[in-house]
This record gives C-alpha cells, sequence and structure tokens, in this order.
C-alpha cells in the first residue's frame, strides 16, 4: 500500500494571523532592521544610499551605544595618546585631581564596564566642538568629589598627550615621550551644582 505524500500545510491568510505569528514577524522585522543598522554604520562606504540610512539609524545606533568609529584605523590611525583629568579646587584652596577612567590603569572587569566613558573623553569631551558638554562633566566631577566640610569651589579640565611614534625596526616599543598638558576648561560652581 502507497503512503500518499504529505503537504505542507497552507500559509495562514492576514485575516487569521495568531500572536504567534505576529510575534515571529517583530522579531524578525527588528533583526533585520538590526543587521542593516550595523552594517550601514561598520561599512566604511561613502555613498548616498549608505549616508542616507545612517541618517535613519543614527538615533538607534547612539541610544544604544553600538555606533562606532573609525579613529582607530586606517588611513589616518590617531598617532596619540590622550587622556583628560579633572583638577578640582576646595573651598580651603586645596586641589585635589580627578581623572577620568584610562583603560590600562584598570583591571579587565573594570575595563568592560568603563570602556563607554573613556571613548566618550577621547572622541567628545576634549574637543574644542563640543564645548557644551564641558559644563555638565565638570559639574559631574564636582558632585564625585563633593565634601560638606569642604565643598569644591571650581573644577579645570586638562587634556594630556603624548605623541606615539611609528614602530621602526623589529625591536619597536612604545615609550612615552613627555606629555604635554593644556587646561582647556574652568567651572566655577553655583548654587545647587552639588545636588
Amino acid at each position: 500500500m502507497k503512503k500518499e505524500p504529505k503537504h505542507a500545510p497552507a500559509a495562514a491568510s492576514s485575516g487569521n494571523a495568531t500572536p504567534r505569528d505576529w510575534k515571529r514577524l517583530a522579531i524578525s522585522a527588528f533583526l533585520l532592521f538590526h543587521i542593516i543598522a550595523i552594517a550601514s554604520w561598520a561599512l566604511p562606504l561613502n555613498s548616498l544610499l549608505n549616508d542616507q540610512v545612517k541618517k535613519v539609524v543614527a538615533p538607534y545606533m547612539l541610544w544604544s551605544g553600538l555606533f562606532q568609529a573609525w579613529g582607530m584605523f586606517a588611513p589616518d590611525p590617531l598617532n596619540a595618546n590622550i587622556w583628560v583629568d579633572a583638577e578640582v579646587t576646595f573651598r580651603d584652596g586645596s586641589t585635589r585631581t580627578s581623572p577620568f577612567p584610562r583603560m590600562h590603569e584598570l583591571g579587565y572587569v573594570d575595563r568592560y564596564f568603563k570602556e563607554r566613558y573613556r571613548k566618550f573623553v577621547t572622541e567628545y569631551l576634549r574637543l574644542d566642538s563640543h564645548t557644551a558638554l564641558w559644563p555638565d562633566a565638570a559639574r559631574y566631577v564636582a558632585r564625585a568629589n563633593r565634601n560638606p566640610s569642604n565643598p569644591p569651589v571650581s573644577v579645570r579640565l586638562i587634556r594630556s598627550w603624548s605623541d606615539i611614534p611609528p614602530p621602526s625596526g623589529r625591536d619597536w616599543e612604545y615609550r612615552p615621550g613627555n606629555a604635554k598638558s593644556v587646561a582647556f576648561y574652568t567651572y566655577q560652581l553655583k548654587a545647587g551644582d552639588l545636588e
């Protein structure tokens, strides 16, 4: 006796879609969007279409922290070790240097959680084109150094850098040169800034 072949069930019409069908559709749509967003953002393509896609996905990429800058890659990688410190001045005239996180000074677990701070500082905060960030960064440092008996009165942001020489020969090793530092912003605290 011959068995009759089984046929695939007929596709559900749009009027008979179940919650499971909608869930699968939503997940598939999100995955498709996510793949397109990552690909358009990460690929170094200069095209009109890719630029338009980047404009659409930029809010999602920035909000989720999935954005990527190409500063460490060719053709023009950074050739300087850059960091920012904050000098906090207290009411009694004493000062304290409060560094922003530097990855080489942290353990592996702390690096994982604080990498975004490094990225924020080296790719945005230090630049003169991002002056709008400076007052909030200074207030953040002041709050982190709050002392009710001797409160901070001002915060000075200092950017520092040392050049990274190009590799030369097989025995090349990075040896930090003389660091250069420039105070680029001073914030005088106002009433309510420490709250």
